[in-house]
């Protein structure tokens, strides 16, 4: 009879229902497992699994298990000062790179930090103050060896706008300043919260497709702004969108560039650029573009001394205040209108210095295969911020370039930031004075060079070949920094995200499964085309959890797989549908699978009674394969096990269609 229903439907692989026909007659089928139901657990020990696995996944309590009560007390220490652990088994031959690193890493953060600071609108003195506290702070803190700490391009954009917003720097610079004292303040207490309460997990929603457009869209908005600089213009836009400077730089052609100015700034600038190209292609000369700023700093320096460029209208930095951090603590707005708006600015900052700093020693820490501890990295980073806002810093993080340059330099250990910052105290107390002929359009050269490397077209172009969604993020937070603002670029990112999360949560993927020639394995049509579906039977596999926003989605989503399935049947007279089979697992082998519908809310069972009473009319079985653990659960509380029937809930699609393709065979 099965060999007479196969010429008849004229399927390609009909020898699995033959089979499973004879073994059913002669009553030899083979043994079918039933889907495991977990013991039930308590409810408290429920919770606190779920709060776990949410929140402590790492279980970084395990190494306090069976250890003595001093022990715990050491191990606690060591956990805050991580420099207490490694410390121990610190050498001199460690030292010897690390010092290495460590000056190597000093000569390119002093001048960056001063034209940084710059484009927060602040003076430079306290770009370097910020290199001399934070790094100190986090060496003793953080769990990257190779991070190097200090002002970076991005956040002191962001920063320097978003203060601007609320107060004019050339108007009211004391109220400004504090501002930048409070918004680092609190960009140290969000990051610190994050790490504490283990929440680091929310700088994740920020996808990777949408950071690469927003660093390429503040690197073309940085370096628009150095223009200024560059050109010697003294009256320029405060708005940062590109429209606005192009349009301020072009209104100033006829009478406001200096042209000793631009040769100054465009030959140091070509200066920097080749430096920078020797030491992309010869990895052993990594030196040449970390020592260039510094030495384009001093021929520059010198040269504007001896022919007193800056009386024919080249502008000088003029004064670096000498002397180490002074105390800022009065200074922070604890109370008043312009508290909250630090807050608020603080929060902003604090997150994109945090996602750049996380993502930089994850990228260091896999090259050199070591364990990173994020959420000791968010505490380090922000208790460094906390002291720096009292110690007059401002938001600092981690440099991409600079710790490029750390790890290529051969640091070993954090001691690296130690040196630094050493470095940066012999500059602040004995050579800042000599800063004071250096040109702006020397400190707008290095900073052109230096962001020049965070328009990453390889990336994007990856990001297009791989999901056009994500360049669509991609494109609108590019665009939105480029042609808006920081602001805006940074809440289409963060909104595109959340769309991205949105459309995969609420409309999941479904796919209808066939049979792999001479196998037993079960594979989209789509993907495989030679798959073959078995007669009388539509196998569905739904790619995600079941909850209340996709529920109805699914159950529609099966409903019109089956309407197109029997519709296609029809045309060619085969008999329709009579079983269909929900897989909710990925088989990754014979042997290993995980399950897709990972989950199942009660919004999904009653999508999933309903789907059973439909199919019920159309004289179509419902079938279940491999539910997970969670799930079974949730449907035994629900009592759909008893509606299904226990029956029809199966361990793998193989052992379904072994059961169902007899009794089908068998039916009238």
């Amino acid at each position: 009879m099965s060999h007479r229903v196969a010429d008849e439907l004229g399927y390609k692989d009909m020898d699995n229902i033959s089979a499973a026909s004879s073994r059913y007659n002669s009553e030899n089928l083979p043994y079918v497992h039933k889907v495991g139901v977990a013991p039930k657990q308590n409810l408290l020990k429920e919770i606190a699994g779920t709060v776990k696995e949410t929140f402590f996944a790492d279980d970084p309590l395990r190494q306090f298990k069976d250890q003595p009560r001093s022990r715990k007390l050491v191990l606690v220490f060591q956990a805050l000062f991580p420099i207490f652990e490694w410390g121990r088994n610190y050498s001199l031959s460690k030292f010897k790179g690390d010092l290495i690193a460590g000056l190597t890493i000093a000569s390119l953060c002093i001048p960056q930090d001063i034209g940084y600071a710059k484009l927060a609108n602040l003076d430079p003195q306290y770009g370097l103050y910020s290199s001399f506290v934070p790094p100190l702070i986090y060496a003793f803190m953080g769990s990257s060896r190779d991070i190097a700490i200090g002002p970076v391009a991005v956040v002191s954009l962001l920063l320097g706008t978003l203060l601007q917003n609320e107060i004019d720097p050339s108007e009211n610079p004391v109220d400004y300043l504090r501002l930048a004292f409070t918004a680092t303040f609190f960009a140290g207490i969000t990051q610190f919260t994050l790490g504490f309460f283990r929440l680091g997990f929310l700088i994740d929603f920020l996808s990777h497709a949408a950071i690469v457009g927003f660093m390429a869209g503040a690197a073309i908005t940085i370096a628009l702004q150095q223009l200024k600089g560059l050109l010697g213009i003294k009256k320029f836009t405060k708005k940062t969108d590109i429209v606005s400077v192009m349009h301020s730089v072009w209104s100033a052609a006829h009478h406001g560039w200096n042209w000793e100015t631009i040769l100054i700034g465009m030959s140091f600038l070509a200066f920097l650029l080749v430096a920078k190209y020797i030491g992309k292609k010869k990895k052993k000369l990594f030196w040449v573009p970390a020592i260039a700023p510094l030495i384009s700093v001093v021929l520059s320096t010198f040269f504007v001394y001896i022919t007193r460029a800056d009386k024919h209208g080249v502008q000088i930095v003029k004064h670096i205040r000498r002397g180490i951090n002074p105390s800022s603590l009065n200074e922070i707005f604890f109370s008043g209108e312009y508290l909250a708006k630090g807050f608020r600015i603080g929060v902003l900052a604090g997150m994109i210095a945090l996602t750049e700093a996380v993502a930089i020693g994850r990228t260091f820490a896999s090259m050199k295969d070591y364990q990173l501890d994020g959420n000791k990295e968010m505490v380090a980073l922000g208790t460094m911020n906390v002291v720096g806002s009292m110690t007059s810093c401002y938001v600092a993080t981690g440099s991409f370039s600079r710790s490029a340059v750390n790890y290529m330099a051969g640091c070993n250990t954090a001691v690296s930031n130690i040196v630094m910052s050493s470095v940066v105290l012999l500059t602040l107390e004995l050579i800042t004075p000599l800063f004071k002929y250096t040109p702006n359009a020397i400190l707008a050269s290095i900073i052109i060079s230096a962001v020049i490397s965070l328009v990453d077209i390889e990336a994007m172009t990856l990001i297009w070949k791989i999901d056009k969604f994500d360049f669509v993020a991609c494109m609108g937070a590019f665009f939105g920094v480029v042609f808006s603002s920081v602001e805006i670029g940074l809440l289409i990112a963060v909104s595109i995200s959340f769309a991205k999360i949105l459309l995969q949560v609420t409309r999941p993927r479904t796919a209808v499964l066939g049979k792999i020639p001479r196998t037993t394995v079960y594979r989209n049509i789509l993907q495989y085309p030679a798959a073959t579906k078995v007669p009388g039977i539509l196998i569905v596999r739904v790619d995600s959890a079941i909850y209340f926003s996709n529920s109805n989605y699914v159950k529609e989503r099966i409903l019109r797989w089956l309407a197109d399935e029997e519709e296609q049947l029809k045309e060619s007279s085969r008999p329709g549908v009579q079983y269909l089979i929900v897989e909710m697992s990925r088989k990754l082998s014979s042997i290993f699978r995980f399950p897709a519908v990972t989950d199942i809310d009660t919004s999904g069972i009653h999508a999933m009674e309903e789907l059973f009473r439909s199919l019920e009319k159309r004289d179509v079985k419902l079938v279940l394969a491999n539910p997970g653990p969670v799930v079974v659960d949730k449907l035994h509380a629900s009592k759909f096990h008893e509606m299904i029937g226990e029956d029809r809930i199966f361990l793998t699609v193989e052992d379904a269609i072994v059961t169902c393709a007899p009794k089908m065979d068998l039916e009238p």
